[in-house]
Order: C-alpha cells, then structure tokens, then sequence
C-alpha cells in the first residue's frame, strides 16, 4: 500500500528538480559566475573602487547570496547524495570560502573571493571533461616525473663533478647544476650556458645532446601523450555512455516484445482448452 501510495502521489521536487537540471537555469548560473568575475576584477582598479566600491560590493554580495541560496536548493533536492558529487563538494568550498569573516587575521581570504570564477569548470561540461581528464593523467604523469628527476638527479650530478671547478656559478653545486639543468631543459638561455661550458671543455657537447635528447625530447613528450590519451578517452567516455543508453532501450523493446508474444501465447493455448 505504501509503494503505490508513494507511486501515485506526485513527486513535490519534480517540478525543483527540472529547474535545476534544465539548460536555461545552468546558463543563469555561468552568466552570474562571469558576472561576479569582472566584478571582482574591478575592485582591483583603484579608481573604479573608489567611484563605485559600495555598487561593486553590493552587486557581489547579492551574487554570493545567489549562489548560497542555489546551492541551498540544491541540497533541498538532492539531500545528502549532493555530497557524493566530487563537482558539488568544489563548488561548496568555493562559495564557502567567501563566506568566511575576511577581518584582522583571515583578510587575506578576500583575495579568495575569485576562487568562485572557478565554478565554470563544473558548471562548463567541457570544462569538466578537461579537468576529469588531467586527473585521469595523473597516475601516469606521476611515474613520468619520478623518471625525470632521476635523469635530472644523476645529470646534476654528472655536471657538478665535471663542470664545478671551471663554472662554480652555473655548476659549483648540486643545487645550482639542478637548477642550470632545468633551464637548459626548457630550453630557455641553453646556448648561452652551454656555449661558454663547450668552448673549455670540447666533449661537453656530447653531455648536453644526450640530456637534451632525453629530458626535452623524450621524456617532456611523454607528457603530452599521456594528457592526449585521457583527452580522448574523456571523449569517448559520453559516446559510450550514449551507445550504452541505446542497447538499453532496445533491450528494454525485445523484452516487451517477448512478453508481449509469451502473453499471446498464453491466450492462444487458454482458447485451444
């Protein structure tokens, strides 16, 4: 009895939960994001401040109680499984940190108060996807990095012993070596540090080749190919969940079909007796 009660009594945050989920209210929201971002920018400008500073501060504080009050509705729908959706725990921080007394101690947290145009990643589908797929990346990148700062660790090393005593500025320590070699690994000045080590020391050519070669054009590049392959398999991810969607239904029809036949059946063999 309970069950076609509940079956039968209309669903009081149907009508709460299509608001939520239809396109013009997301759109509200990312408008109001961008909104709140500008303004935010604008207090930044001395002269703008000082001409409309109450306006500015008014018109955000009435974007942030927007923004409570979504999330608020939010909650009110979903409940607690709202706290299973890692977007709406970002979301809650983000907002939550702009209600926080900035006074005293904590006014440094006003500087947070732009965290909030971050919300257009997960209020941006494509946005999201971007992120989710960093993520995805990062257990690769991960074992990508731990070989880098082998290759970096054994190279400073190598570097300090042979070009140390010669170049003492560049090469005089571990840390300076790790520090000259992450610049000639991005490539940014390499000629000029390894223009002056080459001339003294004519073999050091073969040293910074070979570093180049695996730093910069080898293990960099694994970077890229780890990032583009959990690009694309965010991509493919809602094309799968569609063809997914649609074997359902069809499963769903071929079921229907089959009961509908076993039915007829049914009657045809009630009639036969």
């Amino acid at each position: 009895m309970s069950e076609l009660a509940a079956h039968l009594m209309p669903d009081r945050n149907g009508w709460l939960k299509s608001l939520i989920k239809s396109h013009r209210f997301e759109w509200v929201i990312i408008a109001l994001i961008v909104v709140n971002a500008i303004i935010l920018g604008l207090e930044t400008s001395p002269e703008i401040f000082a001409a409309y500073g109450p306006a500015l501060q008014l018109a955000d504080g009435i974007i942030l109680a927007i923004f409570v009050a979504e999330l608020a509705l939010r909650f009110y729908v979903f409940g607690w499984r709202m706290l299973k959706d890692p977007w709406s725990i970002f979301d809650i921080l983000v907002v939550g940190v702009a209600l926080v007394p900035a006074s005293g101690h904590l006014a440094v947290l006003r500087s947070l108060r732009i965290l909030r145009a971050l919300r257009l990643i997960s209020s941006i589908h494509s946005m999201r996807r971007v992120v989710s797929g960093l993520l995805i990346a990062i257990p690769g990148m991960a074992s990508i990095v731990m070989l880098l700062l082998l290759v970096l660790y054994v190279s400073a090393v190598m570097a300090t012993q042979l070009f140390g005593g010669q170049f003492p500025d560049n090469f005089g320590s571990l840390g300076a070596s790790v520090f000259t070699l992450v610049q000639v690994m991005t490539m940014e000045g390499w000629a000029d540090i390894s223009g002056p080590v080459m001339a003294y020391y004519p073999y050091a050519w073969l040293f910074f080749l070979v570093y180049m070669l695996v730093t910069s054009f080898a293990v960099l590049n694994l970077f890229i190919g780890i990032i583009v392959d959990a690009m694309q398999t965010q991509a493919l991810e809602p094309m799968q969940e569609e063809e997914e969607h649609i074997m359902d239904e069809h499963t769903d029809i071929i079921l229907q079909e089959i009961a509908a036949l076993r039915a007829e059946v049914r009657d045809l063999k009630e009639q036969a007796k």
